[in-house]
């Protein structure tokens, strides 16, 4: 069992209710695979948001894991072919919570979502374990095409508040996104992601943390360019005055 270097909070192996990149492959009963995941999910907020104060707290108040809730329940409906009912669930935990994960979506364990007013996850996306969604994002597709077309996300993912991902791409284990960015093509493994369209800034680096993101502190490629511009004109403004006092001598 590892432990999270934040919190220092074990991290749970995965038994996700829906399968989904689990470790194990066991089938278990519903009742018990689905406590299991519940149990994993509110793990994940005490892991990552230090604002939770007790479980009652959480279970009572949090909108992102009551989404989760119905979303577990709604997900296992749609998986035994149940009609109607899932995204009947679905659309009544969106009018709740303001959160609206299709039950098609597959999400596994440690799921956190942070806030979460205005959340979107598509019905083909996938969400690996561990993964951290802030408000805003939106995991959605690009037109009206069939089949997958909603992006799939690696474990350890961070997306920051009012990003988007959008099409059947690929966002690599341990990737940030930034905030307000929107994310158009795959990202490789351990990178970090931010502007419109998204750049990576970072890619291939040392292991980023699980559930970190350090918006303060967030590089801005634009303003670093802006930056260099401004040198070079200061340079060029030198080299004309001192070509016109050399001339005026």
């Amino acid at each position: 069992m590892r432990w999270d270097a934040k919190r220092r909070l074990p991290l749970r192996p995965c038994v996700s209710s829906n399968g989904h990149r689990s470790r194990s492959r066991r089938r278990a009963p519903f009742l018990i695979t689905m406590l299991k995941a519940i149990a994993q999910d509110l793990h994940a907020v005490f892991e990552r948001d230090p604002a939770a104060t007790s479980r009652l707290e959480v279970v009572l108040t949090y909108a992102g894991f009551h989404a989760l809730l119905a979303y577990r329940l709604a997900h296992w409906l749609k998986e035994h072919q149940v009609p109607f009912l899932p995204r009947a669930i679905s659309q009544l935990a969106r009018w709740l919570t303001g959160i609206e994960i299709h039950p098609s979506a597959k999400i596994g364990c440690g799921f956190f979502i942070d806030h979460g007013m205005g959340v979107v996850i598509g019905e083909t996306a996938e969400v690996g374990d561990h993964v951290t969604l802030f408000q805003g994002v939106t995991l959605g597709g690009t037109g009206k095409e069939r089949g997958k077309r909603h992006p799939t996300l690696g474990n350890h993912v961070v997306v920051g508040a009012g990003a988007k991902i959008l099409g059947g791409i690929t966002i690599g284990d341990n990737v940030k996104i930034g905030a307000n960015s929107v994310v158009l093509k795959s990202v490789p493994p351990n990178s970090t992601v931010i502007g419109v369209p998204g750049r990576i800034i970072k890619s291939q680096g040392e292991r980023l943390p699980d559930a970190t993101m350090d918006h303060t502190n967030m590089p801005d490629p634009t303003a670093d360019r802006f930056a260099a511009l401004e040198m070079e004109l200061i340079e060029l403004r030198k080299q004309l005055e001192n070509q016109d006092s050399n001339r005026s001598r």
